[in-house]
């Protein structure tokens, strides 16, 4: 069984219309998508708003106490689609409406709360933590490796150290606001379709603060931010990739209220240079090697991020062939091990020959489908040739 419109509302079932319009408003305000937390705020709002419409229509509430909550609902719907229903067109909140008849959510609220997100409850004293600040960060490859401290210098905005934050300064003449009388908020009464209705909107003499001083500070303008150069050292973890971002807590934009300072983000990015290629952990790089080396095999020494080490290329190596060197790519970001290298080599073909070097080649070529002297020496004559 859905829920019951009375006990949306918190009310009996002989409640009175003003004793229903006072806890629409009170549950309104808790409930609104816009005040609360809650996940399934905007749809308790909606049946806020759908028990206040109906509880206070006095031929709907009439029917909806014949029918029952599941048979009235069911019916209601059948009208919102033009069959006439509880809640079809010809009913006082029927039509382009919407739900309650009054424009929707932001209708309601506005009327109620001032307008839009944050702006008539009166303004809110709570601390609050300043907004992150972002920046950008370029490195080398060897520096992603290794880590590394880096100075990274930006513009943003500080409480003002001449008026502490104030935005006066400390020996300012300070009076209570007339126009709120130190509330800090302003009310008006408003005629709407849901009858008289109270609005509450921030003072705008003194913008919420309910005093007025007589002076502002000559730094920062009566604003209590003003915008400075700040150079800050970040420290680089081993194995960082391009677009990860380095959290640095507190150095953000000032809090309000004595909140803390938001946080500063730094997106790095990591210049790779010409020789490698990264892929995650892993590089690729590319090694040339000679004919004889790819024909008879060798051992070849490629150079990593830190430093060279040795490769056997066995004998046949074809051109574009890929080798991998365990753990000699790049560290892993805050684990343990390291990513491959991948060594794909090419086969050089020499532009030009000697006559020894092209009569080696000739005698290869000659011997191609037959059997080869091997202890005639003709490999190492070929070898050596080149």
């Amino acid at each position: 069984m859905s829920e019951d419109f009375y006990d949306v509302l918190g009310v009996s079932r002989d409640a009175s219309e003003d004793e229903i319009k006072q806890a629409y408003r009170k549950q309104a305000a808790e409930h609104h998508p816009d005040v609360s937390d809650d996940e399934d705020a905007e749809e308790r709002f909606k049946k806020i708003q759908k028990a206040k419409e109906v509880l206070t229509d006095e031929e709907k509430r009439r029917q909806y106490d014949q029918l029952g909550h599941d048979r009235f609902t069911e019916a209601d719907k059948r009208g919102a689609t033009g069959g006439g229903g509880p809640g079809g067109a010809g009913g006082p909140f029927g039509g382009a409406g919407g739900a309650g008849g009054a424009g929707g959510f932001e209708d309601i609220f506005n009327q109620f709360f001032g307008g839009g997100r944050g702006g008539g409850g009166g303004p809110d004293n709570r601390p609050r933590q300043g907004r992150d600040l972002k920046t950008g960060l370029e490195i080398t490859l060897e520096e992603a490796f290794e880590g590394a401290t880096k100075q990274v210098t930006l513009t943003r905005p500080t409480a003002c150290d001449t008026c502490d934050g104030a935005g006066h300064p400390p020996d300012a003449d300070v009076e209570t606001c007339p126009q709120c009388n130190g509330r800090g908020q302003v009310q008006q009464v408003q005629q709407t379709p849901l009858g008289r209705v109270q609005q509450t909107s921030t003072c705008p003499r003194c913008e919420g603060e309910g005093e007025l001083y007589s002076e502002d500070c000559a730094d920062c303008g009566g604003d209590g931010v003003v915008r400075e150069e700040a150079t800050l050292s970040v420290e680089i973890p081993p194995g960082i990739r391009s677009g990860q971002s380095l959290r640095m807590e507190r150095e953000g934009a000032p809090g309000e209220n004595g909140g803390p300072n938001g946080d500063l983000l730094i997106e790095v990015d990591v210049d790779v240079g010409d020789r490698f290629e990264r892929d995650g952990d892993d590089l690729h790089v590319s090694e040339a090697i000679s004919f004889p080396q790819a024909v008879f095999g060798d051992t070849i020494e490629v150079e990593t991020v830190d430093g060279s080490v040795e490769m056997d290329v066995p004998a046949g190596t074809q051109s574009g062939e890929t080798f991998r060197l365990q753990d000699k790519g790049m560290p892993r970001l805050r684990r343990r091990g390291r990513g491959d290298l991948y060594v794909q080599v090419g086969v050089v073909i020499p532009e030009s020959l000697n006559d020894e070097q092209r009569e080696a080649l000739e005698a290869f070529a000659e011997a191609g489908g037959e059997d080869i002297d091997v202890g005639g020496g003709f490999f190492e004559k070929l070898k050596s040739s080149f």
